[in-house]
């Protein structure tokens, strides 16, 4: 058994310890989900130390026969890009266990039914990033859908139903399509040298597939994927999902499972659908810029301090598809490192906002003011949360938005201008906020508001450690980052432009 295989299945052993604990005894229901989270996360960074940079094949794999007549095996692998995300989930994941200490409160079910469907989602966002099999890749792509679903339905506010029924539509229906060109990638390896869901293997497919069917296929990953990431016009069960769900759930869904959209796109559109993916970059592009602008817009005119907070999401990720599509080795780099920092910026917002929530008995930002000379620690929190996603220099999110920027620009300048207006927006959306919420008078309702207590700033202290340390040295993730990224670039056929003569005259 591989050590990637093991780290699968350690939250699922966790689960079923936790099974087995009285539902009444809830302290250890909860310590149990803690000390399975923290040994997961330990695991995937003894993995990291041992992984080694400058190849770019998978490592740590592990295959077995699964469904052999259909040549469906498990199959699993990781490389730079897997890697960081695996680790972007299995470090949130713990953080989510103890700022959320008291999420499963209120609703439908157990705490311990709470912390067994966190810990059943950790093993299928491993298996997600993890699997080189086509096949084994979709059933824990729509088997993730479950968990999230009963986490937003279950233990969520508001129209938590609806939210979540809308969140299970829009995943299946992309789920569908995916599937359709899956089956339509296995009948043509069954007709060019047998049967296959390698990944490997079918990356070599179409050189036997005509343009027509190329493209077809590609959308049907393209789509699915769009809708996980989520891209505009197919956003709209985002807002509902983040506002519905507890906090925890929110960064999970946010700041993980919305990466296996643009993963998605790395992985398999890509490497499956190379002629096709050059096909559809001018109009991806197109949606990249809108919905780095429509985001921004949305969210500056936002009232409730979580929908805020996937609009900006949204921005975020045409950034993102924007840095994929952008065909360089510097936009594919950023792209990258922006999935994992921006995972971590959405956390702190969340994780902050989630506990001012809970204070405040309010999702409302007029009804945070002042809270600056209340509550100096949680404001400073959110402060320092708030201008990593505005991706002011000197933390995390400037080095992977500049690098998209950058890489943008030397192929598609006009796309990067119109992009760069965004971070301007962003100004807007970020600063508003922070002045109503923690600045100017105290708003009546806030004077006698509780400061973040040990286990809070147990919780928030590693993501802002770490959302300032890959600010002054992301090198670390680059390093792990840059060899894939220019691999992936290499095997579309493209090179990074070269600035002419004159343009340095």
């Amino acid at each position: 058994m591989s050590s990637l295989t093991l780290l699968g299945i350690l939250p699922l052993v966790g689960a079923l310890l936790i099974a087995v604990i009285p539902a009444e005894q809830v302290l250890r229901v909860k310590q149990a989900a803690l000390g399975t989270t923290i040994l997961v996360a330990i695991s995937a960074i003894m993995m990291w130390l041992n992984f080694d940079e400058s190849n770019t094949a998978f490592q740590f794999v592990q295959s077995a026969e699964w469904i052999p007549s259909f040549g469906i095996n498990y199959a699993v692998g990781v490389d730079g890009l897997s890697l960081v995300l695996i680790l972007l989930a299995v470090l949130l994941t713990p953080i989510v266990v103890l700022a959320g200490w008291n999420e499963s409160e209120g609703g439908r079910w157990s705490a311990k039914v709470f912390y067994i469907l966190i810990l059943v989602l950790e093993t299928m966002m491993i298996g997600v990033f993890a699997a080189t099999d086509v096949f084994l890749f979709y059933v824990f792509f729509e088997a993730m859908l479950i968990p999230v679903y009963f986490l937003i339905g279950g233990y969520g506010s508001g129209e938590r139903a609806a939210a979540a029924v809308k969140f299970l539509l829009f995943s299946l229906f992309g789920g569908l399509l995916m599937l359709a060109s899956i089956i339509g990638l296995y009948v043509i390896s069954s007709k060019n040298g047998g049967a296959t869901f390698d990944i490997t293997e079918l990356s070599q497919m179409h050189n036997y597939m005509s343009s027509t069917t190329q493209n077809l296929l590609f959308l049907g990953f393209f789509i699915a994927f769009a809708i996980k990431a989520p891209l505009w016009p197919l956003h709209t069960w985002l807002p509902d999902a983040a506002a519905s769900g507890t906090p925890g759930t929110s960064v999970l869904l946010l700041g993980v499972l919305d990466k296996v959209g643009t993963f998605g796109m790395i992985r398999f559109c890509l490497s499956l659908f190379p002629d096709a993916s050059k096909t559809f970059t001018p109009v991806i592009i197109v949606l990249a810029v809108i919905s780095i602008l429509y985001g921004a817009f949305l969210a500056i005119g936002a009232r409730d301090i979580k929908r805020l907070i996937a609009y900006t999401s949204i921005s975020h990720f045409g950034f993102i598809t924007m840095g994929i599509f952008a065909m360089t080795t510097q936009g594919h780099s950023g792209a990258i490192l922006y999935m994992f920092n921006h995972g971590f910026s959405t956390a702190a917002l969340f994780i902050v906002a989630g506990w001012m929530i809970a204070r405040r008995k309010s999702s409302t930002i007029a009804d945070f003011g002042g809270l600056q000379r209340v509550t100096p620690v949680m404001a400073w929190s959110f402060f320092i949360a708030g201008m990593s996603s505005l991706a002011l220099p000197g933390l995390s999110s400037f080095v992977s938005e500049f690098l998209v920027l950058v890489g943008t620009f030397t192929r598609y300048p006009v796309a990067a201008v119109l992009a760069t207006f965004g971070i301007v927006l962003a100004a807007l959306y970020i600063l508003i906020p922070v002045q109503k919420a923690l600045h100017g008078p105290t708003t009546p309702g806030n004077e006698n508001l509780p400061d973040l207590n040990l286990r809070e700033k147990f919780a928030v202290g590693p993501v802002l450690a770490i959302i300032i340390a890959l600010g002054f040295y992301p090198a670390p993730l680059l390093n792990v980052i840059n060899p894939v990224a220019a691999q992936v670039i290499e095997s579309q056929g493209f090179t990074d432009p070269v600035p002419s003569e004159s343009a340095g005259k």
